[in-house]
This record gives C-alpha cells, sequence and structure tokens, in this order.
C-alpha cells in the first residue's frame, strides 16, 4: 500500500448545462437554472414533469454507429464523457499498461430506458424482438466495462451501487486501487433514466418535486421546500498516483481526494442517530484535517423538510451554527442520482480553482431553524482550498468525500 496523494488529472462532465467543462462552470457559477419540462416523452397522465435534461446529445456524433444501437443513453453520456476526461488528462490508449489502469464507476438503475423499450417490444412484439445487447445494455457495471473496452483498461475494474452516495464511493474505491498500486483509475459515476417507467418509480417515493415553476420547484433548506426534481448526466475523473503524474508532466492537477468515509444510517425508529454526522467525521480523520480547515461543504440537499433537517444537524453538528458556507449547486440542473456526486466533485474543484463558491440557486427564503450558512441566490468569492462533499441515498447510504487544493 502506498500512501502517496491521489491526484485529479483530468475531468468531463455532461449534465443538462451540455457536455464540457468550461461551458458547465460559465452555468453553474452563477446559478443558471437548466431545469424545465421534460421532452423526450410524453406522461401517461396528461401533466409535463420537470427535469433536468440534456438537450441536443446526438450520440452517433461521439461515438461509433455500431455501439450505438448496443448501449443505453446513459453508457453513450459515459463514453462520450470519458473521452473528455482522458483528453483533457492527456492520456491515450497505449500511454500505460493496460494493466496498471483501471475503471470504478457508480450506478443507480442501470440502462433503465434501454430495459424499458425491451421490455415494451416483449410485451406487444415477442421475445424474438428483444434486443440480444439487452443482457448487458441495462446492467450496472456496463459503463465501467465499456470504458475499460474503448481505453485499453484492463486493471481493476468495478461499479458501486448506493443511489445518490455510491458516487462518491466509487471514486474512493478508486482511490483504495491507486494505493494499492495503479498507478490510474477512471471514477465517477453516470445515470439517465428520464422515461415513463423511471418517473412512474420516482413518483411513488414521495420524494420528486410537487411544484410546476422550473424556477422553484428545487429548494433545498428553503422554507417552501417541497421535494427534488431529477436530472440526468454524470461526471467522470481521471485520478493519478501522485508519483505517476509528476513522472508524466501531467498538464493539469485539479487537487487531491484527500479522505473519506462511508456509513448507513440506523434501522428506521431505532431512536438512534443518522449516520451522516459520523461520515463527516471519519473522512476528515482520513484526511487529517481539522474541521476549522473546511472552506465549504457541498450539500445532499435532498429538497424535502425531514431530510434537510437531517443534513443541516449533522452539518452544524461537526461545524456549529453557520460555522461554514454550504451549497447545493445541484439546484440548477436536478439530482442525477450517482452522477450527483461526481458532478458535486467537480465543481468543488473547479471552485477551488476560480476561488469562487457557487450559489444554491431557487431559493428564495433559506429555513432559519435549519442553522446554515447557505450561499443562496448568487456567487461567494472565497479562497477555497479544502472542500467537503456530502451525498446520501436512500436506503440510509451516506458518504463524505474531503478534497484538497495542491497549494496546501
Amino acid at each position: 500500500m502506498t500512501t502517496s496523494r491521489t491526484l485529479v488529472t483530468g475531468i468531463g462532465v455532461a449534465t443538462p448545462h451540455g457536455l464540457g467543462v468550461e461551458d458547465f462552470w460559465a452555468a453553474v457559477r452563477i446559478g443558471k437554472n437548466a431545469i424545465g419540462p421534460v421532452t423526450r416523452f410524453e406522461a401517461p397522465d396528461g401533466q409535463v414533469p420537470l427535469a433536468g435534461e440534456i438537450h441536443g446529445f446526438e450520440p452517433r456524433d461521439h461515438l461509433p454507429g455500431t455501439l450505438v444501437p448496443q448501449t443505453d443513453r446513459m453508457t453513450q453520456l459515459a463514453l462520450a464523457t470519458a473521452d473528455r476526461a482522458f483528453a483533457d488528462a492527456r492520456v491515450r490508449p497505449g500511454d500505460l499498461d493496460g494493466y496498471e489502469a483501471g475503471v470504478v464507476t457508480a450506478a443507480g438503475a442501470g440502462g433503465f430506458e434501454f430495459g424499458e423499450n425491451g421490455l415494451g417490444k416483449l410485451w406487444d412484439q415477442g421475445r424474438k424482438y428483444v434486443s440480444a445487447y439487452h443482457s448487458f445494455a441495462v446492467f450496472h457495471a456496463v459503463n465501467s466495462g465499456q470504458i475499460a473496452i474503448r481505453h485499453d483498461l484492463r486493471g481493476p475494474t468495478g461499479v458501486l451501487v448506493g443511489d445518490e452516495a455510491g458516487g462518491l464511493d466509487a471514486i474512493a474505491h478508486a482511490r483504495r486501487q491507486i494505493r494499492k498500486g495503479s498507478r490510474l483509475v477512471a471514477t465517477g459515476g453516470f445515470d439517465a433514466f428520464l422515461s415513463p417507467w423511471a418517473r412512474a418509480a420516482r413518483q411513488a417515493t414521495g420524494l420528486l418535486s410537487t411544484g410546476d415553476d422550473p424556477d422553484r420547484a428545487y429548494r433545498p433548506f428553503d422554507a417552501g421546500a417541497r421535494g427534488h426534481v431529477p436530472g440526468e448526466g454524470g461526471a467522470l475523473m481521471i485520478l493519478e498516483d501522485e508519483e505517476s503524474a509528476w513522472s508524466r508532466d501531467a498538464p493539469t492537477v485539479y487537487g487531491e481526494i484527500a479522505g473519506h468515509a462511508s456509513t448507513t444510517d440506523p434501522e428506521p425508529g431505532s431512536g438512534r442517530e443518522p449516520g451522516l454526522r459520523r461520515a463527516i467525521e471519519l473522512a476528515l480523520a482520513d484526511a487529517a484535517c481539522d474541521r476549522a480547515e473546511v472552506d465549504v461543504v457541498f450539500a445532499d440537499g435532498a429538497g424535502t423538510p425531514e431530510l434537510d433537517r437531517a443534513e443541516a444537524e449533522a452539518v452544524h453538528a461537526v461545524f456549529g451554527p453557520r460555522g461554514v458556507p454550504v451549497t447545493v449547486p445541484k439546484t440548477t440542473i436536478g439530482r442525477l442520482c450517482s452522477g450527483a456526486a461526481p458532478v458535486d466533485v467537480v465543481t468543488a474543484l473547479l471552485a477551488m480553482r476560480e476561488g469562487l463558491i457557487p450559489p444554491t440557486a431557487n431559493v428564495e427564503q433559506p429555513a432559519p431553524e435549519y442553522e446554515l450558512d447557505l450561499v443562496a441566490g448568487r456567487p461567494r468569492t472565497a479562497s477555497v482550498r479544502t472542500a467537503l462533499v456530502l451525498a446520501r441515498g436512500r436506503g440510509g447510504f451516506n458518504s463524505a468525500l474531503v478534497l484538497r487544493s495542491l497549494d496546501d
């Protein structure tokens, strides 16, 4: 096991703000909203649901034509984003021994839309019309597999499933693989299930926003919070061992993956405290980071009063009431399931680069009882050297990741 630092040397994003880091940052840094009515399907009840939808993405512009019918939209986004992340890191297939490089991703529901279409054909036309590609296109590990094939990565490869928390857990697992000897690991998470079946499944949770105004539907920590808005996309990062990055003269180093921890909530009704506070404390300890060093918290921001209250209590139990700036930039794109936290990590790295905390858009009246220093309405200029990213998933998953600037 090596104890050298794990560095981020390449990033790519696919969000409702589009593909590409600079376009994404230009929008999210000022709180530009990308949530709107869904255009990719008609809701059976006649209502037009809101979502963070990626417009203008044509898979054949980014991938071989033979690959497109074999893959779900989430995999197409993952592959296009991986290409950009490797290009950003200036790493090409063959630059490294393939056994020294791997890929670890997170997925929430696999190729959901591909699966939904396959079931429709099975029901309407019969089993002979179900694609042979269905067997892997809907599999949770398909993104890791397809990225590994495309970039000749034959080292440690895997997938983690933990809803919103899975994206941070995947990054942490990639860091572990680097500490075990891998030189490079591509990591992140993607989801894209904006379809009638996916909408019905999510609606049944009772956690989706009941609002119909795109600018007011998703407002975590707001007095009028009424649920979240789903979105599609994610992010991929190239992680490298510090010695490997310096030896090849990596052109850009965005920061260090300094610490991580994950916990699980106790059984409902047990009366025991949720596990998020403990995850924060363990992540800070793993990073050898004092709580006073944290410059900003990128919160999970579930957008319901009960879940927002639990997160706020965990944050000020560690940092004190209004003890650290808190922001939820995903209010501009919606919650991307396993893609959400990797996008937050990219956002935090870009905030370090510019010295600016992006705002929590759409929040008009932060609820005072949460006692948070919420960065709302407009961005805040600040020196960001250490950032904490939080994520929680349904079922009691909690994850916390500490990022550190190399200026330290």
